[in-house]
């Protein structure tokens, strides 16, 4: 009886579906038992490798820990360095403030003596003025007297001219 081609595609599909689990077994020739063996001695060795890649797992996560305590106390060491130098600073400002608020008292106060002199500046000034204005009122006075010696003294010339002169022959 011969096969047929589709038979034979059939059995070579069943074939290659179930050649891994008839290798695995056989485990390539070795006998059954000592393949377990050796697989129950590997996963022993790989359970203890597991087991210490744990704990050197836990180790590392343990510094990494340790680490970032040291950072933040570095970062609160940090912090209060800091607050400390802006106190400072706060106080410094406030010394400057205080050196300005004598400055501004002290212009207040050069401010005010300056205003004082200036007064007395004015009322020499104005004294001054009513000295010149009784000067004047005196020259003028001085200005009017004169203006009448010479209206006076032209009038008598004039007069004295008129009667003293000889009356001229007729003509």
């Amino acid at each position: 009886m011969a096969l047929a081609q589709q038979d034979l595609q059939q059995i070579g599909e069943y074939v290659k579906a179930h050649i891994s689990d008839w290798i695995a077994e056989q485990s390539l020739g070795k006998p059954t038992a000592i393949y377990e063996i050796e697989l129950h001695e590997r996963m022993v060795r790989v359970e203890e490798e597991l087991k210490h890649q744990r704990e050197l797992m836990r180790e590392g996560f343990e510094q990494v820990n340790k680490r970032f305590e040291q950072v933040d106390k570095r970062l609160d060491l940090l912090k209060a360095d800091m607050d400390k130098r802006f106190e400072q600073v706060d106080k410094r400002f406030e010394q400057v403030d205080k050196r300005f608020e004598q400055v501004d008292k002290r212009l207040d106060l050069m401010k005010a003596d300056m205003d004082k002199r200036f007064e007395q500046v004015d009322k020499r000034f104005e004294q001054v003025d009513r000295r010149f204005d009784e000067m004047l009122k005196r020259q003028d006075k001085h200005f009017l007297w004169l203006i009448g010696f010479i209206v006076t003294g032209v009038g008598l010339v004039i007069t004295a001219m008129r009667y003293f002169q000889p009356l001229a022959p007729p003509v």
